[in-house]
């Protein structure tokens, strides 16, 4: 029982923090590039204050029909050095 309570806590420490879904409003998307400019609230497991800044799409398909001024929500990883949008829902 001891050794399973370690184990979980050391994984509990261990693991990055997971991303949590953020809310921002899209200023350019750029579809030749891959990528979105998004006005943003605090992005936690990035460590990231709310600014304005350029993510990669993780996926083309999110750039699909999405204009500058829309209300996003959205998750946030750090992929192969560079910062990437993961998810992507359009808010009401």
């Amino acid at each position: 029982m001891l050794k399973t309570t370690a184990t979980l806590a050391f994984l509990i420490v261990a693991l990055p923090a997971a991303a949590q879904s953020v809310s921002g409003t899209v200023t350019k998307v750029d579809e030749a590039q891959g990528k979105l400019t998004i006005n943003h609230g605090p992005i936690k497991n990035l460590d990231m204050d709310g600014m304005t800044m350029v993510f990669k799409a993780g996926d083309a398909a999110m750039l699909k029909g999405l204009k500058a001024g829309e209300k996003i929500k959205f998750d946030a990883d750090r992929v192969n050095g560079q910062l990437t949008v993961t998810k992507l829902q359009k808010s009401k």
